[in-house]
């Protein structure tokens, strides 16, 4: 078989990386050795590998500055409306390389460190990801925000500037053991620290009430100190914002009486405060009631909040005289989009803002927040709602408890006067919920501050309207929309996977990246021979080249002609690793002949990670089964891996339990990457199947409607544990110690709970799902009707682009126009 091209030989045949100049070539080793010299203090003679990173960090953030500075000088001087995206989380993974191919810098600079002698593959794998995100939620945020560069949108993306990310995760011993992600370690070159706009935050103390209005005095005050990332649109000049907040004590601090020890314990206490930003909670679909977690909500929310009301008042660039003190024109200038309830405070906070600072009437300052405000809502999952007990909410933010309440008053008055008499429509309405402790219910808050209420796939913000909000759809259902999710093609396509947008762009031009519907076009050449042979020759160097990187990191060694069956996600019942983990272990016990490698991607995820380690450990090391069937636990899975496993998956798992994942965005990116899915007809798989026909994917399971069915009638696994043999077998062999001989009852409780505590009834979809694994296989034996079926599902994932999820954003509820114009470029003298 002929080896893979290298990365650097591929860039150079491909165009949609950008031309290299000689100009440009030249310009960018000079930069780079002047980098070297003044910014790392190195030369040649003494520089890691490191250092020429960062010196190539720097070359090309040199390339971002002038546009950055243009891109807000326009914003200042046509005075857009403004989109504010506020997230506890952006999982923005490495900078790079997707700022090379925004700015179509790629191959100029893959031939600069070429001609210096430098690897550039080894110089990208020196960066650290910016791991401030648990998953998907996280990597949408920071997809939207390059869709939103993109589109020309004057958008901002505010969140936390997190000291250490989602933890590095090792595998000891077939356990999950988590280290500190210390991603900051040695310095971040992409971002500016702008002391110069640090803001107070307040928390505690106490409120008064006077004929003047409502103060609230004896707080704490922790500064947000703001950090800017630079976020490019793709090759249109616009350069827009990421603004993370730091946390820092405030310097006075009052000591009565002064003495050394209290003045170093004062000092030592400012750690404290600084806490704030120190760590990002590692929950995902799971609410803890925290302290720490609704300070950095509050704590992001009203930074925030001062530096947009701050920018509506200045109209003019350069000038921070006051110019605008009308806020009925905020919705007009200012869109807020929640991303979850995570940023809901940011309701009762421009409430707070509004009245007691601004002195505007209640209801004047009501209207503007409803108008201003937007809510995405990402889960159905009971015990991922955020319900803040009203105890700490009344130590930690005594002012916003009294707004809450007020909001609270206004609301149920309406729906009292909507519903007479309807006293249990009244409680299951109500922002606080009663019984027990009290607890403000945060998506109510969301739902009722808010305009516009969205869900993220068409059957997501169908459930949310007949199930979770039905009484709030009922009262206001102007409010409630869809947006399917979609991911940026740049980085999940053009960045990720070279070989397939070249192959691609030399059939229908390189337009696509920039308008993904143009996929279509490539059923044109569904029978097309070449078009054919291309496609799967790409695959098979993308799977050699993931086989090496396992081989080196993993010590496994894979057949690459094997089928790579990959599952991606975090651990949780809901999206079912143990459905799959027993169609492992049946596939074994039948000693399968068919050629089949699978690759895989806190007690509880623990429990389930080491099953997962466990049956690996026996099926790879049998030496009956040999080559024809691999299982590897892929450790600390993360955006950087995710570049190498999406590209050279042959098959895509989506097997949660229809009714519970809300969207999924992997499944979209496998999906462009040229896999095929087997899935339920859940979250955005169901659209998937409109847009490629179902035919093209391998879809099995209960549809929504079987789950609600079943779970009137009971659902009993005992039943299909005694009905189905091969289950059984394989229950049983997990039960009684066969994946861990050394202590037989490890996996126990994974048991007993499939048997009698499972909520996402992994049984009832077992035998309909082990037969759709038989027509993978089938499928699989014939090369080219899979690439047919992975032609029709490249050609079909067009919809699923997160520049047409924004654009439709703008129009429908931000009410802005996405351009598509090009700016000037910095050193265009219009």
């Amino acid at each position: 078989m002929s080896k893979p091209l290298s990365d650097h030989d591929r860039r150079k045949q491909i165009s949609v990386r950008g031309l290299a100049g000689v100009e440009n070539v030249s310009e960018l080793k000079q930069n780079f050795n002047r980098h070297l010299h003044f910014t790392l203090v190195k030369d040649r003679n003494v520089a890691t590998k490191r250092d020429y990173y960062f010196a190539l960090a720097h070359t090309v953030r040199d390339h971002l500055i002038g546009r950055w500075i243009r891109t807000q000088q326009h914003y200042y001087e046509t005075d857009p409306k403004r989109v504010y995206y506020i997230s506890l989380e952006f999982y923005m993974g490495r900078t790079l390389q997707n700022t090379m191919v925004n700015l179509a810098l790629e191959n100029a600079c893959d031939e600069a460190m070429y001609q210096l002698g430098l690897d550039m593959e080894e110089l990208e794998d020196m960066e650290e990801d910016a791991g401030l995100g648990n998953g998907g939620l996280g990597r949408l945020a920071a997809c939207f925000l390059d869709s939103m560069a993109s589109l020309g949108l004057a958008a901002y993306g505010y969140g936390i500037r997190y000291e250490f990310g989602i933890f590095n995760q090792k595998i000891v011993s077939g356990w999950q053991v988590e280290e500190a992600d210390d991603w900051l370690r040695y310095g971040n070159p992409w971002e500016k620290a702008r002391p110069e706009y640090m803001r107070p935050v307040h928390f505690y103390g106490r409120t008064e009430h006077n004929p003047e209005g409502v103060r609230w005095v004896d707080t704490q005050v922790v500064l947000a100190l703001p950090y800017d990332t630079p976020v490019p649109g793709y090759r249109n000049n616009v350069v827009n914002t990421m603004r993370l907040w730091s946390a820092k004590a405030p310097c006075e601090f009052n000591l009565k009486d002064f003495n050394v020890g209290g003045y170093i314990q004062a000092v030592l206490d400012r750690n404290l405060a600084e806490n704030i930003s120190r760590v990002l909670y590692p929950n995902d679909n799971f609410f803890e009631g925290k302290e720490l977690r609704l300070k950095q909500e509050y704590f992001v929310v009203s930074a925030t909040l001062q530096d947009i009301v701050r920018r509506f008042k200045v109209s003019k660039f350069g000038s921070r005289e006051v110019a605008r003190t009308d806020f009925s024109k905020l919705p007009d200038k200012v869109a807020i989009q929640l991303n979850d309830t995570h940023p809901a405070m940011a309701i009762p906070e421009l409430m707070r803002v509004l009245v007691d600072e601004e002195k505007l009437l209640w209801e004047t300052a009501w209207d503007i927040c409803v108008r201003t405000c937007a809510y995405t809502n990402h889960t159905v999952l009971p015990e991922a709602l955020e319900r803040w007990p009203v105890e700490l909410f009344a130590h930690l933010l005594p002012r916003h408890l009294e707004i809450v309440y007020e909001i609270n008053r206004r609301h149920l008055e309406r729906v009292a006067a909507k519903y007479p008499g309807d006293t249990d429509r009244l409680r299951r309405m109500s922002l606080i919920e009663e019984g027990g402790q009290k607890r403000i219910n945060m998506a109510h808050l969301c739902i009722v501050g808010s305009h516009a209420v969205n869900g993220v796939a068409q059957i997501h913000s169908d459930i949310l309207k007949a199930t979770v909000f039905k009484d709030f759809y009922e009262m206001e259902p102007h409010k409630f929309q869809n947006k399917t999710n979609g991911i940026t093609p740049r980085r999940w396509l053009v960045m990720c996977n070279p070989g397939l947008a070249e192959v691609i762009a030399e059939r229908i031009g390189e337009d696509f990246i920039r308008d993904l519907d143009q996929l279509r076009r490539l059923q044109d050449f569904v029978n097309d021979e070449a078009f054919i042979r291309d496609v799967a020759k790409v695959k098979q160097e993308n799977k050699m080249k993931f086989a090496v990187h396992l081989e080196e990191h993993y010590k496994v060694k894979i057949n690459p002609n094997s089928m790579f069956d990959i599952q991606v996600k975090r651990i949780h019942e809901y999206k079912r690793q143990l459905l799959n983990c027993l169609h492992i272990i049946t596939y074994y016990n039948r000693k399968c002949s068919l050629p089949k490698t699978r690759p895989r991607m806190l007690h509880w995820t623990k429990m389930i990670i080491r099953l997962i380690t466990a049956i690996g450990d026996v099926i790879n090391n049998d030496p009956v089964v040999g080559d024809r069937l691999k299982v590897i636990f892929l450790e600390n899975y993360r955006v950087t891996l995710a570049e190498k496993a999406i590209p050279a998956a042959d098959l895509s798992e989506q097997i949660s339990t229809a009714g519970t994942e809300a969207s999924g965005t992997g499944n979209m990116k496998f999906m462009l990457n040229g896999a095929l899915t087997i899935g339920t007809m859940d979250g955005a798989n169901v659209e998937m199947a409109e847009e490629a026909r179902e035919e093209n994917l391998f879809i099995f399971g209960m549809r929504v409607d079987d789950v609600e069915a079943l779970d009137k009638k009971g659902y009993h696994a005992e039943a299909y544990y005694n009905h189905l043999p091969e289950l059984k077998q394989a229950i049983d062999q997990i039960a009684g110690g066969f994946f861990s001989p050394k202590q037989p009852d490890l996996f126990k409780e994974i048991v007993n709970m499939l048997m009698h505590h499972d909520r996402f009834k992994v049984f009832a979809d077992f035998e309909d799902y082990i037969k759709c694994q038989e027509k993978v296989n089938a499928l699989y034996t014939n090369p080219k009707e899979w690439t047919k079926k992975v032609i029709y599902n490249i050609a079909g994932s067009g919809k699923f682009s997160s520049d047409r999820t924004i654009a439709q954003y703008a129009r429908e509820i931000w009410g802005v126009e996405p351009s598509m114009e090009k700016l000037p470029a910095p050193d265009d003298k219009h």
